[in-house]
């Protein structure tokens, strides 16, 4: 039995990735998020799935000696990394804030990865990181980039996963439309010809699982969103 480390944990995939997790058997699970608010509202959903200990821990992935601390404490053996800044337009406004917690944050738990011999290290990623075109999707990329400079430098085998629009996802269009629909319209749709692939989130996070299994180190995952819809 594992113990598993999910960072963004209280996030839309995040906290769906650490409830699928919760169905299998594991050592210790180790749910880690800088909101507060929703951390507690994942606690309150686990209540009634305590199989083994869980572990709701407030910190900032971007906290070196706090991070440090955490992975000395609980000794992680696999890692879904899922913290990151992914709202497009605001990063774009806010580019020190996403290269701090996407590239600096994202560094560190890598590092930290190595040095305490974590067997895996699952990144969920984006396709805005393909030939990216902005600030959030650069972010991603470069973090990418820094797990395949990884490779063979350490027993962690790392593994990063790519997916598009996740129906529902705190990064998703779909909320933003449901609110505009509530209020009575209009919804902001920046070209009528507009189209986007789209997935659930437990599909996505099923498959980042799959993923995490499947993979030997080194490998970037693209998934198959089948085909792209008109919004």
């Amino acid at each position: 039995q594992k113990t598993i480390l999910i960072t963004g944990a209280a996030g839309s995939i995040g906290s769906e990735i650490a409830r699928q997790v919760a169905s299998y058997k594991y050592h210790k699970l180790i749910l880690i998020d800088q909101a507060e608010s929703p951390l507690y509202n994942l606690q309150q959903d686990f209540k009634d799935i305590n199989k083994a200990k869980q572990f709701f821990i407030v910190a900032d992935i971007r906290g070196r000696q706090r991070m440090s601390k955490i992975f000395d404490d609980h000794k992680p053996d696999i890692i879904f990394h899922a913290a990151a800044y992914k709202h497009v337009p605001l990063m774009e406004e806010n580019a020190y804030e996403a290269v701090n917690v996407n590239v600096v944050g994202t560094h560190i738990i890598m590092d930290l990865a190595i040095k305490n011999e974590v067997s895996k290290f699952v990144m969920v990623s984006t396709d805005k990181a393909v030939n990216p075109t902005n600030v959030m999707g650069a972010t991603k990329r470069i973090a990418e980039m820094y797990a395949m400079c990884l490779k063979n430098k350490g027993k962690t085998k790392f593994i990063i996963t790519r997916f598009g629009n996740v129906l529902g996802s705190n990064g998703s269009v779909i909320p933003l439309f449901k609110k505009q629909i509530d209020f009575g319209g209009p919804l902001t749709v920046t070209h009528k010809e507009i189209t986007r692939y789209f997935m659930t989130i437990p599909e996505a996070c099923q498959l980042v699982l799959e993923a995490g299994a499947m993979g030997k180190g080194g490998e970037i995952y693209v998934f198959d969103m089948v085909e792209s819809i008109k919004i």
